[in-house]
């Protein structure tokens, strides 16, 4: 659920009491816009599957099938995700990806009319500020699907309500945090200040304060309190969606925008695996690497991935065609965070060795409860565990509750190779005890060791306890082949490719488990995973990758 789907607070429902009544009503009243000023070019291609059922009469998404016909755009049988998407008219980009102007326009318009019809005043749910931005920019990008009509009252009125929108906007605005929903409001703002005459003092104002929720939303490295790489994306690509406005007027992109940028570019590219597609992080599954290809081309940043991003917690070390990321930082202030302090993720090329499950968000259909709920614990992450619990605990609303508060990241570099000491305190509270991770990189990237260890943290008797389960999971890449070595301490990891790496353990017991993992197309594909498993605090345990062959 994204900050703006929280329940609203008593604040939030006074405004919107307000919002409904005659008054408000009165004040979106305004000139008539004749027509827009300029047609943006959506940066971002849609889905030509998805554009050709819309074509054969079906809004499908997050697994929900409505008949256009019929459509409730607020049906409450619908995931959120649905109503968000089929609200933010962003099936647009999809219809355009399938039908020209002319047969597209079939399909949008019957929908807009009934749209408006039903929303044309204010609504709260529908008339949300970052849903109003996100409208706003389809409505203007794909302005041709909905206003090739020649019936001038369907037009004038599609005209009219951008403009009251606009208006709206104008008032909510001002009320709402500095976090990416904000954004996408004042993307919407922008765009109309662009696009609808008479707009220059709404572009200024609305400039102004993009230019202070940017400053706030951004970390130092141009990553996102939330920590997930897919919102980094999804920012990246709002971004340039809004800078398309500016280059249907021919106008200058401010620096502002251009500077957010380029924050943002090298902070996505750190935590990208060898795939080119995106790390499974906080919420996130894998994005298509064409997705992250083309918004990262789009931007014209050349910047290089960074090693370490310290605000955004991730720890990057790369050798020949290998890559490892480690979650160094703490669990983030949000409902997609997982449990995932000190997992790490490791690529071998185009091939994931080591990965983590993943994540519900942005996915083309909704995962099953059971399974959406399982995503975010520790169990489901390439880290130690113990007695099963999470290192942060994980709500009912999928939000994080008490666990890690500090993390210690230290790297040392030289020619051998990449060493990183990293500790957490989730089970300090509950056990008494701090979790320890060493990771090792060799320059040459085929040889990956670690060590995890527990230490104690307090006086308390938990933390001497020899009853306890410790295990240390690594949960295997879709289609690696895994099998046992003889003595049962180790195991030959065959990648797709067919490169092979030798999996070696000591100071527990090894079992090779099911798994699974989430695919680009948001199912749960079958797995497997190395459970190294020990009892007691003193538990140290010895691992390696190592490459056979080049």
């Amino acid at each position: 659920m994204s900050d703006a789907a929280k329940p609203p607070t008593l604040r939030e429902r006074l405004r919107g009491i307000g919002y409904a009544t005659a008054l408000h009503r009165i004040r979106l009243r305004g000139r008539f816009p004749l027509k827009l000023l300029a047609v943006p070019v959506d940066p971002f291609p849609g889905s030509r599957e998805m554009g050709e059922r819309l074509i054969a009469g079906r809004l499908i998404h997050a697994g929900h099938n409505a008949p256009s016909r019929t459509v409730r755009f607020d049906d409450p049988t619908a995931p959120q995700s649905w109503r968000e998407w089929v609200q933010s008219f962003a099936w647009l980009r999809d219809l355009a990806a399938a039908a020209d102007r002319a047969t597209g326009a079939k399909v949008a318009e019957p929908l807009m009319a009934r749209w408006l019809a039903d929303y044309a005043d204010y609504d709260a749910a529908t008339w949300r500020a970052d849903l109003i931005g996100l409208r706003l920019l389809f409505w203007t990008a794909y302005a041709p699907y909905i206003l090739s009509s020649a019936d001038l009252v369907y037009r004038s009125t599609v005209l009219n309500v951008m403009a009251r929108s606009a208006r709206h906007l104008d008032r909510a605005v001002e009320k709402l945090p500095d976090t990416p929903a904000r954004i996408a409001a004042l993307g919407g703002l922008i765009a109309a200040g662009l696009l609808i005459p008479g707009g220059e003092a709404r572009l200024a104002r609305a400039e102004g304060l993009l230019d202070r929720a940017l400053d706030a939303v951004l970390l130092s490295d141009g990553g996102l309190a939330s920590r997930s790489p897919l919102g980094q994306l999804e920012l990246l690509e709002l971004l340039l969606f809004i800078q398309s406005s500016y280059g249907a007027r021919r106008i200058e992109v401010p620096g502002m925008l251009t500077t957010a940028i380029n924050r943002l570019v090298p902070a996505l590219k750190g935590v990208t695996m060898g795939d080119g597609a995106l790390g499974a992080w906080h919420g996130g599954s894998c994005v298509r690497p064409e997705r992250v290809d083309r918004a990262l081309k789009l931007s014209g940043a050349m910047a290089r991935p960074p090693r370490v991003a310290g605000a955004s917690g991730f720890q990057r070390l790369t050798a020949g065609r290998v890559i490892v990321i480690a979650d160094a930082g703490p669990p983030p202030v949000a409902r997609s965070g997982h449990a995932s302090t000190l997992a790490f993720e490791l690529s071998d090329g185009g091939h994931r060795v080591i990965v983590n499950c993943g994540g519900g968000d942005g996915l083309p259909q909704s995962l099953p409860p059971d399974l959406a709920a399982a995503l975010p614990t520790t169990a489901a992450h390439s880290t130690l565990v113990i007695a099963n619990t999470n290192s942060t605990s994980v709500r009912v609303d999928g939000s994080l509750g008490r666990g890690v508060e500090e993390v210690t990241a230290n790297r040392q570099e030289s020619e051998e190779g990449t060493w990183l000491d990293l500790s957490h305190d989730g089970y300090a509270r509950r056990f008494g005890l701090l979790h320890l991770r060493r990771i090792f990189l060799s320059s040459e990237g085929d040889d990956l060791r670690g060590e995890d260890r527990l230490e104690t943290a307090t006086d308390r008797r938990a933390g001497r306890r020899s009853d306890l389960a410790v295990d240390v999971r690594f949960h295997l890449g879709a289609g690696v082949e895994v099998t046992p070595t003889e003595g049962g301490q180790g195991a030959l990891l065959k990648l797709p490719g067919g490169r092979v790496w030798q999996f070696k353990a000591r100071g527990g017991s090894l079992i090779i488990d099911d798994s699974l993992w989430i695919d680009l197309d948001g199912r749960a594909r079958a797995s497997h995973q190395l459970v190294l498993s020990g009892k007691g605090a003193a538990t140290v345990f010895n691992w390696s990758f190592k490459r056979a062959g080049k």
